[in-house]
Parts: C-alpha cells; sequence; structure tokens
C-alpha cells in the first residue's frame, strides 16, 4: 500500500527526487475559471444549474433556512453537540489569546497608532460531498467571531438529499454563523467572491476544500482577501522510530488519507523494521477501513515510506515537502520539534494525533498544504483582520521631519511630495515670525 522509498545516503536535490501530488493542472484550472465566469455572469441560477451538475441535486434555493439552522442543535446526539460545544470553547479561547493591543510609538511631537480592524464580513467554507466537516465549520466561524467580524455566512454543499447535514447545521449555530447556503465547490467562492442576489459578497474567504476550491480562491484573491496557504487536500507526514507502538504510527497515516485522493499520507523513518512493521499494519487497517477506497485513492497516488539514515535527514526530508500535518512519533520529540521549519502543524510524541488538532486542541485546523507551508501557515486572527495606522504630527515634528522628506522627494523625482511638506514650512515659519 505504501511505496518504499530508499533515501539512505546523501540527500541532494530533494526537490528534484521527492514526489508530489499535483494541485494546479491545467484542466482543473479551465473548469474552475470557467465556473467563476459562469457565476459571475448569471448569479443564482448559474449556482442551480451548477449544484445540479456537480452534486446531483437541484434546489429552488440555495439559502438554508435560518429556523432549521437555529433547531439543527435538538436535531444531533447530546453527545456530539457537547463535543462541538467544547471544540468551540477550545478554538476560543486559543483564538482570543491571538487578538492584539494597539501599538503605539512616539516621538518629539510625531504620534503613530497601528490599530487591528476586523473585516466587515467574512465567508467560510466547509466541505462536503464525501462526509460532513461540522469541525470545519468550528475552524473557521469561530476565529472569525473572535476577530470581530460583523457578519459571517457559510457555504458548504448539500447532501444527496438536497440538504445540509444536520450536524454541519449544528456547528454553524453552535459558532454564530448568521447565514448559510447550500452550495459547494468553486461556485460557492465565486458566489461569496462577487456576490449573487442570495448570497452577499464577502471580504475574505477562508476554509479547506478540493483542488476546485483551492484552485477558486487562488483565483479570486485580490478581489477579495484569501489566506496564502492553499488550504486543500489533507497531508500528513508521520516520522517515527523504533519507540512508538507500530498501530499508533499506521493508524495516523490513515487518518488523513481517509479524507480522500489529492493528498499525501507518507512514513519516514531510518529503522528498516520501523518500515517494514508500520507498512504492514497500514494494509492490515486498510482492508477493514469503512472508507477503504478514500484511503486507497489517497496511498496509491501519494502514499510513501521513505527511509533515512537518520533524525537529521528525516528532518531535512520532512521540510522539503512542508506537510499541512507532521507528526514527530520519536524519543525525542520535543528537542526535533523546535528545529521543524516547514509544516503547518506539528505534534509531538505518540499521545498527540493530528486527529486532537482537527477536533479540540484549539488552533484552526484549516492548514498549509502542497508546499505553502514553506511560506505560509494557519488560519489565525490576522486572517480576518488589518492593520491600519493613525498617524499625527504637531508643528515641531513637521518641521524636524520636513528636510528628510524633501531629500528624498527629490530623490525619487516626486516634486508634489516634497512640496507638499515646504508648504508646511513656509506656513509654520510665517506663524512663528508673527
Amino acid at each position: 500500500m505504501l511505496r518504499r522509498l530508499d533515501l539512505r545516503g546523501p540527500l541532494g536535490d530533494l526537490g528534484a527526487v521527492l514526489p508530489r501530488p499535483s494541485t494546479a493542472d491545467d484542466g482543473p484550472l479551465d473548469v474552475v475559471r470557467a465556473i467563476i465566469a459562469d457565476v459571475r455572469e448569471r448569479g443564482d441560477t448559474a449556482l442551480r444549474e451548477l449544484t445540479a451538475r456537480y452534486d446531483g441535486v437541484d434546489l429552488e434555493s440555495v439559502v438554508v433556512d435560518p429556523e432549521d439552522v437555529a433547531s439543527a442543535p435538538s436535531r444531533i446526539d447530546p453527545v456530539v453537540l457537547e463535543a462541538l460545544e467544547v471544540a468551540a470553547t477550545a478554538i476560543r479561547r486559543h483564538h482570543e489569546g491571538q487578538r492584539r493591543a494597539e501599538h503605539r510609538t512616539e516621538e518629539d511631537g510625531l504620534c503613530v497608532r497601528s490599530i487591528s480592524r476586523p473585516v466587515q464580513r467574512a465567508g467560510c467554507y466547509a466541505p462536503g460531498g464525501r462526509a460532513a466537516y461540522p469541525s470545519t465549520v468550528l475552524m473557521t466561524a469561530v476565529p472569525a467571531r473572535v476577530a470581530g467580524v460583523a457578519e459571517v455566512f457559510l457555504c458548504v454543499p448539500p447532501g444527496p438529499d438536497g440538504r445540509v447535514a444536520d450536524v454541519t447545521l449544528a456547528a454553524a449555530a453552535v459558532a454564530g454563523v448568521d447565514a448559510v447556503y447550500a452550495v459547494g465547490g468553486a461556485q460557492a467562492v465565486a458566489a461569496m467572491a462577487y456576490g449573487t442576489a442570495s448570497i452577499p459578497a464577502v471580504d475574505v474567504i477562508a476554509g479547506p476544500g478540493n483542488v476546485y476550491v483551492a484552485l477558486a480562491k487562488r483565483e479570486v484573491a485580490g478581489h477579495v482577501g484569501v489566506p496564502s496557504a492553499f488550504a486543500g487536500p489533507s497531508e500528513v507526514v508521520v516520522v517515527a522510530d523504533s519507540t512508538v507502538p507500530t498501530a499508533f504510527a499506521a493508524i495516523d497515516i490513515v487518518v488523513q488519507a481517509e479524507h480522500g485522493p489529492g493528498g499525501l499520507a507518507w512514513l519516514i523513518t531510518w529503522d528498516e523494521e520501523v518500515s517494514d512493521a508500520i507498512e504492514a499494519e497500514v494494509d492490515r487497517i486498510v482492508a477493514a477501513a469503512p472508507r477503504r477506497d478514500d484511503i486507497t485513492a489517497t496511498l496509491d497516488d501519494a502514499g510513501w515510506s521513505v527511509l533515512v539514515d537518520g533524525p537529521d535527514e528525516a528532518l531535512a526530508v520532512a521540510d522539503a515537502i512542508a506537510p499541512e500535518h507532521l507528526q514527530l512519533m520519536v524519543a525525542d520529540a520535543g528537542d526535533l520539534s523546535e528545529r521543524v521549519r516547514n509544516a503547518g502543524a506539528v505534534f509531538c510524541g505518540p499521545w498527540t494525533p493530528a486527529s486532537l488538532g482537527d477536533y479540540v486542541a484549539g488552533p484552526s485546523h484549516v492548514l498549509p498544504t502542497a508546499g505553502t507551508a514553506r511560506f505560509a501557515g494557519a488560519l489565525t486572527l490576522a486572517d480576518f483582520t488589518r492593520d491600519i495606522h493613525l498617524i499625527t504630527a504637531d508643528r515641531s515634528a513637521l518641521l524636524r521631519l520636513a528636510p528628510h522628506v524633501v531629500a528624498l522627494a527629490g530623490a525619487e523625482g516626486l516634486d508634489a511630495h516634497a512640496e507638499s511638506v515646504r508648504l508646511r514650512v513656509v506656513e509654520a515659519e510665517g506663524s512663528e515670525d508673527g
């Protein structure tokens, strides 16, 4: 099930030897661009037709009845509702710690304040189709609310019966979502970016999805705010040594693979016996798994067992992959984690499966995939806010700094910039003479 890749010896150029799933073939990108153009031109009519084509259901409206959302918590298992509330509390608590205080600098009559302001509207996307993802509703909508976003909307694909799953609606109620729309895929991203008669245009779009959703967010970036991470199909790299139970490492490889194709699931170890044992256990787990087809689709395309010479080399390979989830299931996990450069989230030790991060640890599970952890991180409050600078100078500050403005403006050939302070200098000096 896992293909073996032997990288023992000099590693060389890892970028050239490490296999990666493709994320941006012309085919998907062409489809995404056509969908976006169609939604921009025909609005709700396009949404209904695209939902019929891709989700197989005919909807009179993509708007989910607000009363259906509000009553959803009463329709789900109380145990699940309690879990949603526990998760929401953990997510809220973690993100409240990210609130930024005003930054202020003052010097000789010049005062500069940097303040953080939330966007007005946030659009959250939760995947559907293969499974319901109420956790993603919490992981996007709760941080938006903590950031102070005034209006939070949710798009999620409808199920085969044309309805959004009750557990997803319950999560929307717990998170305080303002409106839910039964639409998914690139068409949902287009609707949130440009607006339709039913779905208001938003300022920021957040949430993971398949390659079509992730590419659509790239296409609308610049018109709306989109986190720089490519939040696409799920990924995991498990680094394991002989101290970890074989079953722990194997099931954690399978966990992310069960999301379905397009992601990756890797094992990295420097012990061949460990590799043999974990590979065999993965085969056993997959054979009995309810979501065997989804797991197999991921592992057949991007399931690898990598042999290296030691921990340093394992870390080098993991950094080159820059995975969404990195699990360090080794004796010195804490020390090794301090040296990780590229990963969305790192899980240290045998008692910290990525599933904790998926649901209840607190940080958002919307993480960078497809190598974008090299330059992007997890969804945070910063994705729903922007900094505004408030600058105030008195007359003495202007007189003190004016010569430097004139000098720099002259160097750039921008005479009006220089003149804007020269005029004020003349006025200030004239008023002093008077």
